[in-house]
């Protein structure tokens, strides 16, 4: 049986110990994992939940990931990209709920026209939601996909200073299972280490579940954000788009949520001062997934942002929840959520994970794979 307050003060987990972990199945025993990592949260970030308001800004995409309803062969999209105005107006809205925090995501592109429109959003942004709780604006992140150097550091210079790139796995076989055969692993590697040496606080993430993944593929995953010294984790679990060639290949809900949940429990064990969003994909399979993510361990929200009508049009899985919902309606449900769990929201903050105020404060780097 699991002890709580031993696995709370462990310094370091192999490999095996990972995975036995990942494969808890006894109630009381996921309980323990729960419980140890709620107090290693705490004790390490405290009890904040921070909120990163999610402004879907394109849905159009060059990539063709095998599981994503947005994937370039999908036909079916309705493509759409916000004008600068609807962006920026939803920003602003952000920093009147004091939400602290955007982030701005949008299909994979890597034309000068997209690149030159988010450069100018950001300083806009950045610009335009100064005020005193805010000196220097809002905290932005971005999750756009992979770029070159050189356009990672005009972001940076731009305003953003977190960026999210998900490398969905750390195994190089599931990796090619999931992906065409133009994107690989060590692409996706190489961008994430740019993005460290050109300043960024740096975010992954994978999905849980995939066909073929195991409890190791899963504690490996965590060995390998560990080796990059990540600050920031974004991962959820693996529901596929109907419309795509792994449309059909998932796990039940009940199973995926399980592993889900102590991924981002084992995560926090192990990384215990990085941030840990609880995905808004927990919710499609559990309608209470989002809250029961951060009782496991996570400590970042993303309340969705993007204009109603086309919210629809971002559908990246199926059963996608908060697509009816106004802005204002998704503040104030998230908001009870939090309160009904005893945490409480860091309102007017960036929420900068202490991993990397540390890490930035000693001028470290990731070490290369």
């Amino acid at each position: 049986m699991i002890d709580s307050a031993t696995l709370a003060d462990r310094q370091s987990f192999s490999i095996d110990e990972m995975a036995a972990i990942l494969s808890a199945s006894d109630a009381d025993d996921i309980e323990a994992i729960r419980d140890a990592a709620g107090k290693t949260l705490l004790s390490n970030c405290g009890p904040n939940v921070y909120y990163r308001g999610l402004i879907e800004y394109s849905n159009i995409c060059n990539s063709d990931c095998r599981y994503c309803g947005i994937r370039r062969s999908n036909k079916g999209v309705n493509r759409y990209q916000l004008s600068l105005d609807r962006l920026l107006e939803a920003a602003r809205w952000c920093a009147e709920q004091r939400f602290g925090s955007v982030v701005i995501q949008s299909g994979e592109r890597q034309d000068e026209a997209f690149i030159e429109t988010i450069v100018k959003a950001l300083q806009l942004i950045k610009r335009e939601t100064r005020s005193d709780v805010l000196p220097h604006g809002l905290g932005i992140t971005l999750s756009i996909g992979e770029q070159t150097k050189e356009t990672y550091r005009r972001f940076f210079e731009a305003g953003a200073h977190r960026y999210l790139l998900r490398i969905e796995t750390s195994d190089p076989a599931l990796f090619s299972r999931i992906h065409p055969d133009e994107q690989s692993l060590e692409s996706r590697v190489a961008a994430l280490r740019a993005l460290s040496e050109t300043g960024f606080q740096v975010g992954t993430g994978v999905m849980i579940g995939l066909p073929g993944q195991t409890s190791e593929h899963l504690a490996n995953d965590i060995a390998f954000f560990k080796k990059i010294n990540i600050d920031m984790i974004g991962m959820g679990p693996f529901i596929p788009h109907e419309a795509t060639p792994l449309g059909n290949e998932s796990l039940n809900d009940e199973l995926q949520m399980r592993r889900s949940l102590l991924m981002i429990a084992m995560t926090r064990l192990a990384m215990p001062d990085i941030n840990i969003a609880s995905a808004t994909a927990l919710q499609a399979l559990d309608p209470t997934g989002r809250e029961k993510g951060l009782r496991f361990g996570a400590n970042v929200i993303m309340p969705l942002l993007t204009p109603s009508d086309v919210r629809s049009d971002y559908l990246l899985y199926p059963g996608k929840p908060c697509l009816n919902e106004s802005a204002i309606q998704c503040r104030d449900c998230l908001e009870a959520r939090i309160k009904g769990i005893g945490r409480q929201i860091g309102y007017d903050q960036w929420g900068d994970s202490k991993h990397a105020l540390k890490r930035h404060n000693k001028g470290q780097k990731p070490v290369s794979p």
